[in-house]
């Protein structure tokens, strides 16, 4: 990959297995500078292997990858590097009996902790309380805070928003926005697919374990046609439903919905010749995007790939730690990347 030695992650036909079971197949793509990249599947597809690969955690079969320009099989070289980075875990091993505090004050001894302060105003974890007592979401706002609180030129996390409210991932979502304008590079696994748009630059899409996707995200729903919706007669629907780049008519009790794949100018026209009462055109769901990609193999059942099918934690094509796996978190609750 010419050119790309000065990204903060450049990832060369990374492969992990685990026995019979390939998780990463050659996974290779790289991160821009300040850009915010999503990494993208459902279940399985090997988003948190590709994480724990990244940050030495596991040991590659075959390939590699340079984070901040250190490779990840060069042990001090990638401790060096950790130095400024931040990394939010999917499942969060913080100790029951300490304080939010507690961990905070670790964390800022081991790495710095200069923007501390602002981030417990934004994401408002009840830093005295025990972790025992803390919900999903307060979990989740700690863990945020101490991803960021050493201003770190690099962010990796997987599903950070599992558990947060509306409110605050409306709030997560907005201060990843500032700070990929402040230059910060954010690189993040997710099943929430409603926030991709909100948020990425570009998008890195798995299936079975292999990138199938490199796109920016405003490319990729453009290529994904239009959602239509039209009111009409019976007579008008059998002859709309049989125009070129129609896909997937779904009738309903008073008209049919689809995806165009055509332009927008030259559908209307079609469908100002017929007896049409109203139509809404919009952007398909991302969810409909996703699922060319998945077909009926993107989930471990089979089935279609909605929204609920997309999840971080792995397991269906061996996503687990394995054998060589370290420590994520010590008794404090520290990430020991």
């Amino acid at each position: 990959m010419s050119g790309e030695a000065d990204r903060p992650l450049v990832v060369e036909g990374l492969t992990k297995e685990f026995g019979n079971v390939v998780a990463n197949d050659a996974v290779s793509f790289a991160v821009n500078e300040g850009e915010v990249f999503g990494f993208l599947g459902p279940n399985g597809a090997g988003k948190s292997t590709t994480i724990r690969l990244l940050l030495g955690l596991l040991k590659p079969t075959s390939g590699t990858a340079t984070v901040l320009g250190a490779d990840v099989r060069d042990e001090a070289a990638l401790t060096e590097a950790k130095r400024r980075i931040g990394y939010l875990p999917a499942h969060l091993g913080f100790a029951e009996e300490a304080t939010g505090e507690a961990v905070l004050e670790y964390h800022g001894a081991v790495k710095g902790d200069s923007r501390r302060a602002e981030l417990l105003e934004l994401f408002t974890p009840p830093v005295d309380r025990p972790i025992r007592e803390y919900s999903t979401g307060n979990k989740r706002m700690l863990g945020l805070v101490q991803a960021f609180m050493h201003d770190p030129d690099l962010v990796i996390m997987d599903e950070p928003t599992s558990g947060l409210d509306p409110l605050k991932q409306e709030a997560f979502n907005e201060f990843v926005r500032d700070e990929r304008d402040r230059g910060t590079t954010v690189f993040f696994s997710s099943h929430v697919l409603s926030e991709v748009r909100r948020v990425c630059d570009r998008v890195g899409i798995l299936r079975g374990g292999s990138v199938v996707e490199l796109e920016n995200v405003e490319a990729l729903l453009h290529r994904g046609g239009k959602h239509v919706r039209v009111h009409a007669s019976d007579a008008a629907i059998a002859t709309i439903t049989d125009l070129d780049g129609v896909v997937d008519p779904d009738r309903f009790a008073e008209g049919v919905q689809f995806i165009y794949a055509g332009g927008v100018n030259a559908l209307l026209r079609e469908l100002a010749a017929h007896d049409v009462r109203d139509v809404e055109v919009g952007e398909p769901p991302i969810e409909d995007v996703f699922a060319h990609y998945y077909g009926g193999e993107g989930t471990p059942d089979g089935s279609s790939p909605t929204e609920e099918a997309w999840d971080g934690s792995g397991g269906a094509t061996g996503e687990s730690d394995g054998a060589e796996a370290t420590s994520e978190n010590d008794g404090t609750g520290a990430t020991n990347v």
